[in-house]
């Protein structure tokens, strides 16, 4: 994930959980950038996952997936088709960011098998180098005691960016796990690791479900980037709606 140029929009990618080759198309359309396949949460799978990478478009740069683990071997299957970037969770130590940018990066600055199943998924003279720039390692930080050890976390060789998983960082402050904090431990921790993320040219992004808080980040120069909302969550809110406008009409009707 690199950082918008001035004059370049902040990417914004939402959560997928379901297995739907449509909804990227639709996101994109939209005006989403690109999405988070989420692996970790929710009923996508992994032949699931490999299938709608396999259907985005290659010069789409954010076309992610996040991990349930850092075990290599699903890592390598996303990665041969076509993820742009990997998103572990839950990283709390230096040795995990180490662990995610190892299973994502070719050698020499990580241990990648190099086994291209897609054609022309990096052009250039080195296919192991263009790989290596085009595809980020994100280290998702969303407890306290990864905030506690950021700068060994956003040091590592090779990690690209930091996403901030607010709720559960709420939650591992004893609040309540709500994700728009406009003060607090929640808060001020987004303002240390944008300190810490710009030291070391990593970029800092975030989920958010509101995006008039994410608009206020993204004003403030808090963040680089953000995923927002989750499929199902953007569904069950038009359901909702929609449904919303009938009912007066409906109980007119069962009052008449």
């Amino acid at each position: 994930m690199k950082r918008a140029a001035p004059g370049e929009l902040a990417p914004v990618l939402y959560h997928q959980t379901v297995a739907s080759f449509s909804m990227p198309e639709w996101a994109v359309a939209a005006g989403y950038d690109g999405v988070i396949l989420d692996l970790q949460h929710g009923e996508l799978g992994l032949e699931a996952a490999c299938g709608i990478l396999r259907s985005i478009p290659r010069d789409n740069a954010y076309a992610y997936a996040r991990v349930g683990s850092l075990d290599p071997a699903p890592i390598l299957r996303l990665l041969d088709s076509g993820a742009r970037g990997i998103v572990a969770p839950t990283v709390e130590s230096r040795s995990r960011a180490e662990a995610l940018v190892a299973a994502t990066k070719y050698p020499p600055a990580g241990n990648r098998s190099l086994g291209p199943s897609r054609p022309a998924l990096y052009p250039g003279d080195s296919y192991t180098g263009a790989g290596n720039r085009a595809v980020s390692a994100v280290a998702q930080i969303e407890t306290r005691a990864g905030v506690d050890r950021a700068e060994e976390i956003v040091s590592t060789p090779g990690l690209d960016s930091v996403y901030i998983g607010p709720a559960d960082l709420a939650v591992s402050h004893g609040l309540p796990g709500r994700g728009d904090w406009e003060d607090g431990p929640v808060r001020e921790a987004i303002a240390h690791l944008r300190e810490v993320t710009a030291a070391h040219g990593v970029t800092l992004g975030i989920y958010s479900g509101r995006p008039e808080y994410a608009a206020g980040l993204l004003a403030d120069g808090l963040i680089d980037y953000v995923g927002l909302g989750i499929d199902l969550v953007l569904l069950n809110r038009a359901f909702g709606d929609t449904i919303a406008g009938l009912d007066s009409a409906r109980s007119a009707r069962s009052n008449s």
